[in-house]
């Protein structure tokens, strides 16, 4: 999809590209329990690694894809934000998705948001994306705020057992939410 993808800025924020040094910080936020509640398991250090790998490679190629997250003046590296296609198995799919992963002691700050509206924004306005989705597991609602606060609608028809989930896990159960372009041109609320 028409690499490498550009950097964003918001107000607090800086969306970037993924240095070396951000890999120890990611594994750590990735073996945390808190982080990882709604997520199958913690990762290990190999595996945030070839994750991190992954996300690296997909934004040296792709126009968009997951941002390393950086405060500027504050942390070097938060986490991430962004979009990312997804072809599992399901009734929406293929599709692209905004989500988040940041570290534990930056969540209630209003980064979540602020860095989603700049991944949205670029979607619909610089890519041209027609719709964009996100989804989680249903007791999350801290995500399930977030994708309210920047406008994404739940789609009440939509929810799934999530195929790369374990059948019987409690995090099995998900929740779909959607935006289409038309929707991004209304102004959403403020974090």
């Amino acid at each position: 999809m028409g690499g490498p993808a550009p950097e964003l800025r918001t107000e607090r924020l800086l969306l970037r590209h993924w240095r070396d040094d951000d890999a120890a910080t990611f594994a750590g936020l990735n073996a945390d329990p808190d982080v990882m509640r709604h997520f199958p398991a913690p990762l290990t250090r190999a595996e945030s690694d070839a994750f991190a790998a992954r996300i690296r490679d997909g934004l040296a190629t792709d126009a968009f894809g997951l941002w390393a997250v950086e405060v500027p003046g504050v942390a070097p590296f938060i986490g991430y934000v962004g979009l990312v296609e997804q072809r599992f198995e399901a009734p929406f799919t293929p599709a692209v998705e905004v989500g988040w992963r940041l570290a534990a002691d930056y969540w209630g700050r209003g980064y979540a948001p602020e860095a989603a509206r700049a991944a949205l924004g670029h979607g619909f306005d610089t890519v041209g994306l027609d719709e964009i989705v996100s989804m989680t597991t249903v007791a999350n609602s801290a995500s399930r705020r977030v994708m309210e606060k920047v406008g994404l609608t739940r789609d009440l028809g939509g929810d799934f057992e999530h195929p790369r989930v374990p059948e019987g896990s409690p995090i099995r159960p998900h929740v779909l939410y959607r935006m289409r372009r038309s929707e991004w041109s209304t102004p959403t609320p403020t974090a």
